[in-house]
């Protein structure tokens, strides 16, 4: 039956070829759109390790987690160094990594913070930074970039750059009497710290000293060098991540911190706040899924086309087949194999594709977006929807199959004037 389904499929080769293209390639949108969506959300899931609260200004979780980690947004205050003191000094504190927002370097954020983030800072399955060049802060005016920082500027170790206050590209918001050097380049993470401008807290306070409601006081400008002996102590920081020696301690630490007096402030649990994050974006998921669904549906609607398409030209085919001695159900098998073949050989094309796609965007997509694909074998779902769409592929099959298996023999040997 597979051999005279194959030549059967031989004869009418463009048609044949040109329904497994539209299966493939809806096959490869379907299983293209489920990775992208999986390596999506594990890449957001990575983005942070072994981090057991973000505490920073109240707001919202979801906020509160985009521009802390992601570097998405403003925050809507900051958090003043006493309180960050405070939270740091409670017995269930284990260590804390303070984080400052707000600059820029060429359209790459400047995250002001101190060596404890190079310490604890954890992504992906609890793997730590570590330097393709150089080392950590040395000097107040030291800079570590992140590997995308570093690969679209050109910068190495040594390089001068400048930071721009807030968002700005003119030369009046430019930190220009108090240039940094670049002290280290990080090796890749696929997370924002790769677009990423690390300096000292410090240094954060040291470039604003002449500043005051984001406009540099006019006749009060304090040089480099002058900066360095001053008191350089932050007066607040945007927002601050936390270990705790155990995580039994989470939502006691929480609690303390959400009903902290001095100033309203905001505790999330990382988890929680990013299963939150995905809530809002289900809907956009989905539809995205029911399109690529769709899609399959015309392509299945067009294998399915074809073989009605050809079932008039073929009963005298399927005559002589009954004529030999061929029972109906081996025209039903034959037109049924025919349609599994067809969708199965769609199928194959769409995963080629879909891992041809994969090869070519994976190193774009890590460095450009942070978002690492992976090239592994598919996973249970994707091995789920190739098995409805090989069965989706038998019932449309099964269509043209009943038509063929009703009509008579002497139908098929009529001859229609």
């Amino acid at each position: 039956m597979v051999t005279l389904a194959w030549h059967s499929l031989r004869q009418r080769r463009l048609a044949a070829v040109l329904t497994v293209l539209t299966i493939g390639l809806s096959v490869w949108l379907l299983l293209g759109v489920e990775r992208l969506r999986e390596d999506a959300r594990n890449s957001f899931a990575s983005t942070v390790s072994g981090t057991d609260l973000i505490v920073g200004a109240r707001s919202g979780p979801v906020n509160l987690l985009l521009y802390s980690v992601f570097h998405l947004g403003d925050a809507t205050n900051n958090v003043s160094w006493q309180s960050y003191r405070e939270i740091a000094n409670l017995p269930e504190v284990s260590w804390t990594v303070p984080l400052s927002l707000g600059d820029s370097h060429r359209g790459f954020r400047v995250v002001g913070t101190t060596g404890e983030f190079f310490q604890y800072y954890r992504y992906g399955d609890d793997h730590p930074l570590s330097f393709a060049q150089g080392h950590t802060f040395g000097d107040l005016y030291d800079a570590v970039i992140g590997a995308q920082v570093a690969r679209q500027l050109g910068y190495r170790v040594g390089q001068p750059l400048v930071i721009a206050h807030g968002f700005g590209g003119t030369r009046e918001m430019l930190h220009a009497d108090k240039p940094f050097r670049v002290a280290g380049v990080l090796e890749a993470t696929g997370t924002p710290v790769d677009a990423s401008v690390l300096v000292s807290l410090q240094a954060i306070e040291a470039i604003h000293v002449d500043w005051q409601s984001g406009i540099r006081l006019p006749g009060q400008e304090v040089s480099a060098e002058r900066a360095r002996r001053m008191d350089l102590t932050p007066k607040s920081i945007t927002a601050f991540l936390v270990g705790l020696r155990s995580r039994l301690s989470s939502f006691a630490v929480q609690r303390a911190v959400n009903e902290y007096t001095d100033e309203p402030l905001q505790a999330i649990l990382p988890g929680v706040a990013l299963s939150q994050l995905w809530s809002l974006v289900g809907t956009a998921e989905a539809a995205l899924r029911a399109v690529s669904a769709m899609v399959v549906l015309v392509g299945l609607g067009g294998m399915l086309t074809a073989l009605l398409t050809t079932l008039d030209e073929r009963r005298r085919e399927m005559a002589i087949l009954r004529a030999v001695g061929a029972p109906v159900r081996t025209v039903f098998r034959l037109l049924l194999l025919e349609a599994g073949l067809l969708a199965a050989a769609g199928v194959v094309l769409g995963v080629l594709l879909m891992y041809l796609t994969l090869l070519v965007l994976h190193g774009y997509l890590a460095s450009r977006w942070g978002l690492n694909l992976s090239l592994g074998w598919p996973r249970g779902e994707e091995w789920l929807l190739m098995a409805s769409v090989l069965l989706a592929g038998l019932c449309a099959g099964c269509v043209p199959a009943w038509i063929a298996y009703r009509r008579s023999l002497a139908d098929g040997l009529r001859v229609r004037l």
